[in-house]
């Protein structure tokens, strides 16, 4: 078959124009295509996390400025068995509401962080840079990135000013979309107990036991104080955050098809046209005994090549632009990346070759098929 491939190639390259813009129309929808998908992965990922922490939360709230725990908590939460560490958090964004461009601020104890992110990897910066000040502030990858903040710079956002002290990335979900400052700069001024955490994240000292201890939590919190509880894992409690908007990305999954359906009708379209202008051509190559089959495969293997090109150029583009400006949908401090992963180039370039394969089926079947004395008349 490969001995044939100038052939096929001769007769995409005959119908330049036609070609090129059946190239352009399926790059643009599997760019479209890939691009939907790579929201569907970022959510994919905060609800198949690993459920290895818990988050408390205020009882009956759900966007992060409505949620008043005192820091002090966090020695009643420490004290129940089962709880490794915690580290209050203070949660500021500067849109609660769903927005491709959120601001979170995390407010945290400087020498608490070092131990429950061992994940974090410094791009610029260190611990102690961190520490040395109460207004620094170490910046997530992606966000740096979209707003172009660099290691020694001021900003004001959301009414904080900090200085960048470094910049980090992690494998941590959502994590590369948070700032983190020290809770001293957002927290209530005053004594110990005047500070407010958002939050409290705790680790476990064994994942399995995660429904109890957080049950235990909530009953200790409910006996002492009068600010009740809710502790949730992790991933529930992202899912929770992300609730309005698991529909709207539900939908997405439907526009993405209907990309994926159009680009089959390009393609075939394609097809079809090249297959009716060369009628008498593949009747003569059947009285130079080539076989059904043969004729089929060329067909095939042009509406493969057509579809493969446009899946190149589309996935190309797409992680090309998600690399070059990385994005993020965020509500009430929750982030899911666009993730631009392995995968997703090869499920392209797969759904590429599978949609060649479709549209060029039956039109191909068709010249296959055809009687040599009715196509040379």
């Amino acid at each position: 078959m490969l001995k044939f491939l100038p052939y096929v190639r001769k007769n995409i390259l005959g119908h330049r124009v036609r070609s090129a813009m059946t190239v352009a129309g399926t790059a643009v929808l599997l760019f479209l295509f890939l691009f939907v998908t790579s929201v569907q992965n970022g959510l994919d990922r905060i609800l198949d996390a690993r459920d290895d922490k818990l988050i408390v939360f205020q009882a009956y709230r759900f966007c992060p400025s409505s949620s008043q725990l005192p820091v002090f908590y966090a020695d009643t939460i420490q004290a129940v068995p089962g709880v490794k560490a915690v580290l209050p958090v203070k949660v500021v964004v500067n849109n609660c509401r769903a927005s491709l461009d959120t601001v979170v601020f995390h407010g945290v104890d400087p020498k608490l962080l070092p131990a429950v992110r061992p994940n974090v990897r410094f791009l610029s910066g260190d611990w102690s840079a961190f520490q040395s000040r109460t207004d620094a502030a170490l910046v997530g990858r992606r966000i740096a990135e979209r707003r172009g903040l660099q290691p020694g710079q001021s900003f004001t956002i959301a009414g904080i000013t900090v200085q960048v002290a470094g910049v980090f990335a992690s494998d941590a979900i959502g994590e590369e979309n948070v700032i983190y400052t020290h809770l001293t700069l957002i927290g209530n001024p005053g004594s110990h107990h005047d500070f407010h955490a958002t939050l409290f994240e705790v680790q476990l000292d064994d994942p399995q036991h995660a429904t109890d201890v957080a049950a235990a939590i909530d009953a200790k919190i409910r006996e002492k104080y009068e600010v009740p509880t809710e502790t949730k894992p992790q991933k529930a409690h992202y899912a929770g955050a992300l609730a309005d908007l698991l529909d709207l990305i539900g939908m997405t999954r439907w526009l993405g098809f209907v990309c994926v359906g159009v680009v089959v009708v390009l393609v075939a379209n394609s097809v079809v046209m090249s297959a009716q202008d060369r009628v008498k051509e593949h009747a003569v190559l059947q009285t130079l005994g080539f076989s059904g089959p043969r004729v089929f495969s060329l067909m095939l293997a042009e509406s493969c090549l057509i579809s493969l090109a446009g899946g190149l150029l589309g996935t190309a583009a797409c992680v090309g632009f998600l690399e070059w400006r990385p994005m993020s949908l965020s509500t009430e401090g929750v982030s899911i990346d666009f993730v631009a992963s392995g995968t997703l180039v090869v499920a392209g370039l797969v759904l590429s070759l599978v949609v060649g394969f479709v549209a060029g089926a039956v039109p191909a079947w068709q010249a296959g098929r055809a009687e040599i004395v009715s196509s040379l008349r």
